[in-house]
């Protein structure tokens, strides 16, 4: 799959298609215990459509210390879902990203009671809401941190897939569409 936008006048460069680069650096020079939130935009060669956008708001999140689990992983989720969305139903899947293993992705239950929840989730009920997983101890052994003492976790998110859900947004596409009239009611939730 080819995400990246190239810059064709400049090479070399290109548009970045994730905050990961920020986790790799952060564990290259600190010692563990480390957790740190990276922000970032971000950009995709992706097809734009109701739930997904070529640029967005990424956030990603890493945790490594000493015994961290699966369960730990799942445990912040759960609590960030509550927090954020209220007591949502959730699931996570068995997923592929190269620098976690195992990998998920987590979706929150929407329904398909109507017809733009019905178009948000191609007609599962489910909307993907962030990518996860354990950071493969390869990857800790490459920022020179002691996979055998240390584990940890990573996530990413995209702000405004949260949005579409937190404010019942039909169509990601709304909130790139500088529309003053849409965006004045988001006023308070800053």
């Amino acid at each position: 799959m080819q995400d990246t936008f190239y810059v064709v006048d400049a090479p070399g460069m290109l548009l970045r298609t994730h905050t990961s680069n920020v986790q790799a650096r952060v564990m290259s020079y600190r010692k563990p215990p480390i957790r740190i939130i990276a922000p970032g935009r971000v950009y995709r060669n992706e097809t734009i459509s109701a739930r997904s956008h070529a640029q967005f708001h990424q956030v990603e999140g890493l945790f490594i210390d000493e015994d961290v689990s699966f369960a730990d992983l799942k445990q912040t989720l759960q609590y960030f879902a509550e927090e954020m969305f209220g007591a949502p139903k959730i699931r996570l899947r068995p997923s592929f990203f190269p620098f976690t293993e195992p990998s998920a992705e987590m979706d929150i239950w929407l329904g398909t009671d109507t017809e733009e929840n019905y178009r948000l989730t191609k007609g599962t009920g489910w909307l993907e809401i962030l990518g996860c997983g354990m950071v493969d101890p390869q990857v800790l052994e490459n920022c020179g941190i002691d996979s055998k003492k240390y584990s940890g976790y990573a996530f990413g998110m995209g702000i405004e897939r949260q949005a579409l859900r937190l404010f019942n947004i039909p169509d990601i596409r709304y909130l790139f569409e500088n529309d003053v009239r849409f965006l004045k009611q988001f006023t308070s939730a800053i």
